[in-house]
């Protein structure tokens, strides 16, 4: 115990330290050193390719022959076409490759990698018919604040502003709202050119120009990566506007009823549920006439430059919790961080200096998304990294991202609940990684996109580096899991999420067979299909489970015996507590 209370002292330490630097680095001038994706061997050529974590969920590497990095469409359609010639499997993978699953590892580890890292020169805005047209790998930050200049504002984005254009549209990422359109981005798509395979009488290549009186957007507004190569893309923008966002803290003890009414209310509206806590906070966001006044920045705290020693520091002592079953520490992790949070307005600032009270009013640029750490400076004598950055022992996370009908959404946070009643403590791992942030999506015109009004649940928890160590509370997480995906009938987040999370997925959508349909017309010989592309895209259950030793750790399967979780270790596959059909490694030594 006495250990235990250092342990507790340090990060105490260690969060003023971290506090004191964030306030440094929002103030100071800031250039890129986020890792690549890509490393080869020699100029271009035998690579490897990681997600942003430096991992794929089964740990396997992902290898490709080659990578070139096109900067105009002149050289993007050249490098298609050679592929083609030469009957080389296609992916594209953007400047920092955020998406979790294997969507850019081509098929067999061989073939041509396409980056877009230099394939950012052109947003061409309109102003007379409030549209722009962007290449695919110009990110995010630079986009919006590109066509605020021409008083122009997207509806809405991600939130963070490091991906890329056409990554985003690729995984269906969203904002959070009901209203009009809905948040996610692709509903703003009105155009899009494709660069996709075509036959040698017309040069291995073609470009196919998109319109809304193409039924095929349908298809390529959320591809997947496997229609073609993304060039252009062009949205519908609005004139800019300016939101009033302000932070508000509840018990949930009626979250569940609050949940449906408070998303179609407030037209920006989000949830981070603490469930540890018993505590969720309201997120009241709309906009204002861009006359209000009120110059707010939203630089969430999560996404900005962190000290080195402090991510390696927490994670120490996560790791030493785990190693000695206290789930305790985490919860006061989890207090400290999220009173310290919420006291500086989780990153809001009322002017470019400083947080100080509710309302937060600024141009909607500058409140939509948010981000920074990836274009942090290395310092002397801190480094200033991302909190995921894999060069570093830092945070090292799982995610799942669900998505839920709203019409059951009441009973998934109810059943949640009765899960966290039987062990409050359980569900500390998830507040010090930000709660259970829900969004609001709505149903979608896109082929793959969301088939009705959601709830989008996001939770991270804690990752071992060793594949075959199982966690805290394993068996809490994978039945929230399979509870949202199963019984509450789930998508999950394109670009995040365990194998078990795309279990079946196929099935779930309606329209599949006319995306299926397109993809046979744009790439007849599957040059932009991979193994994992296939396994998402067909009808046949379990298509992406992984059955070995450990595999249900990480969520490659779900158990259906003992040697799938960790016996050795005092894991084994059990019935879910609340949702009875669950399968998943819980932890009862007494069993060893």
């Amino acid at each position: 115990m006495e250990k235990m209370s250092v342990l507790k002292m340090r990060y105490l330490q260690s969060f003023l330290i971290c506090y004191l630097c964030l306030l440094a680095t929002w103030i100071s001038t800031i250039h890129s050193s986020s890792p690549s994706p890509v490393n080869c061997k020699t100029d271009g050529y035998n690579c490897i390719v990681s997600s942003t974590y430096g991992v794929w969920p089964d740990r396997s590497t992902c290898q490709t022959a080659k990578v070139v990095y096109p900067s105009t469409e002149e050289e993007l359609i050249s490098a298609v076409a050679d592929a083609v010639k030469n009957k080389l499997n296609i992916k594209v993978v953007s400047k920092l490759a955020h998406s979790a699953p294997k969507l850019v590892c081509p098929r067999g580890g061989s073939g041509l990698l396409i980056s877009t890292r230099d394939y950012a020169n052109n947003i061409i805005v309109n102003t007379s018919s409030f549209t722009a047209t962007v290449d695919s790998g110009v990110e995010l930050r630079e986009f919006v604040d590109t066509i605020a200049k021409f008083g122009l504002a997207l509806p809405h984005s991600p939130y963070w502003d490091g991906l890329s254009i056409g990554g985003l549209l690729s995984t269906g990422a969203h904002g959070s709202s009901v209203w009009g359109k809905g948040s996610a981005v692709h509903e703003y798509v009105v155009g899009m050119r494709l660069i996709i395979p075509a036959s040698p009488y017309e040069g291995f290549v073609r470009i196919v120009e998109l319109t809304e009186e193409d039924e095929d957007l349908n298809a390529a507004k959320v591809s997947l990566g496997v229609l073609g190569v993304i060039s252009q893309v062009t949205f519908a923008l609005q004139p800019i506007f300016k939101r009033n966002l302000t932070y508000v803290s509840s018990s949930d003890e009626d979250l569940e009823e609050r949940i449906v009414a408070f998303g179609s209310d407030n037209e920006f509206a989000d949830v981070t549920w603490y469930a540890s806590r018993s505590e969720a906070i309201f997120r009241v966001d709309n906009r204002v006439a861009v006359n209000t006044s009120g110059d707010g920045v939203n630089d969430y705290i999560g996404f900005q430059p962190t000290p080195r020693h402090l991510l390696e520091s927490q994670r120490n002592i996560e790791t030493q919790a785990e190693l000695q079953k206290d789930s305790q520490i985490k919860c006061d992790m989890a207090s400290t961080q999220i009173a310290a949070f919420l006291k500086v307005g989780m990153g809001l600032r009322n002017n470019p200096n400083a947080f100080t009270g509710y309302p937060v009013i600024g141009y909607q640029n500058l409140i939509q998304t948010s981000g920074g750490c990836q274009n942090a400076v290395d310092t002397n004598p801190l480094t200033l990294v991302c909190p995921w950055d894999h060069r570093f022992n830092g945070s090292f996370l799982l995610q799942t991202t669900v998505s839920i009908p709203i019409s059951w959404i009441k009973h998934f946070i109810v059943d949640v609940k009765k899960l966290r009643d039987m062990d409050p403590t359980s569900l500390c791992e998830v507040d010090l990684y930000t709660g259970f942030l829900m969004r609001y999506v709505k149903k979608s015109s896109a082929y793959l996109g969301k088939t009705e009004d959601m709830v989008d649940i996001d939770f991270n928890y804690y990752r071992a580096y060793n594949a075959s160590t199982a966690r805290l509370h394993e068996d809490v997480y994978e039945e929230i899991e399979q509870m949202a995906l199963f019984k509450y009938k789930g998508l999950p987040h394109w670009g995040k999420n365990r194998n078990v999370g795309f279990e079946g997925v196929a099935r779930k959508y309606p329209n599949l067979h006319k995306f299926l349909e397109v993809k046979r017309r744009y790439d007849p010989q599957g040059l932009f299909s991979s193994e994992w592309t296939d396994a998402i895209l067909s009808r046949t259950p379990c298509g992406v489970s992984i059955q070995k030793d450990n595999c249900a750790l990480e969520g490659l399967c779900i158990c259906s015996e003992d040697s799938h979780c960790a016996p050795d270790q005092g894991y084994f596959c059990r019935q879910g507590k609340v949702f009875r059909h669950a399968r998943v490694c819980r932890y009862e030594p007494s069993s060893i």
